[in-house]
């Protein structure tokens, strides 16, 4: 299964095979949360980034054009956003993407068609 591929962005060291979950996550302003398991679902073109802290933060999907590099040995993805477009990104919800194959392919997720 591929997770957040980065064609669009050469030079950001990911391969296909690269499992970034729980990677942390830097803004150009700092950091801003970590990579979150659905982002696998989701396909190559995006991420879920869950912001804040672990209980009372929110969950937001980040397409790939987003991300500037990608340190394996820190386990971080930079992105080329600010913390403010971060957070100002669309919000994840597990429960619609699990039950609505719209909300999925609206997200290009990889679990099904709505069509």
């Amino acid at each position: 299964m591929n997770e957040f591929q980065t064609d669009q962005v050469p030079t950001a060291g990911h391969t296909p095979d690269d499992a970034l979950t729980g990677y942390h996550v830097h803004a150009v302003d700092g950091e801003v949360g970590k990579i979150g398991a659905h982002s696998a679902d989701l396909g190559p073109h995006h991420a879920v980034v869950h912001t804040g802290l672990p209980l009372l933060g929110k969950d937001v999907v980040i397409p790939s054009e987003a991300v500037s590099g990608i340190d394996h040995a820190a386990r971080t993805v930079r992105l080329s956003w600010t913390k403010n477009q971060v957070k100002a990104a669309p919000v994840f919800d597990e429960e619609q993407y699990l039950g609505d194959p719209r909300y999925r392919d609206q997200l290009g997720g990889t679990r099904g068609s709505g069509h």
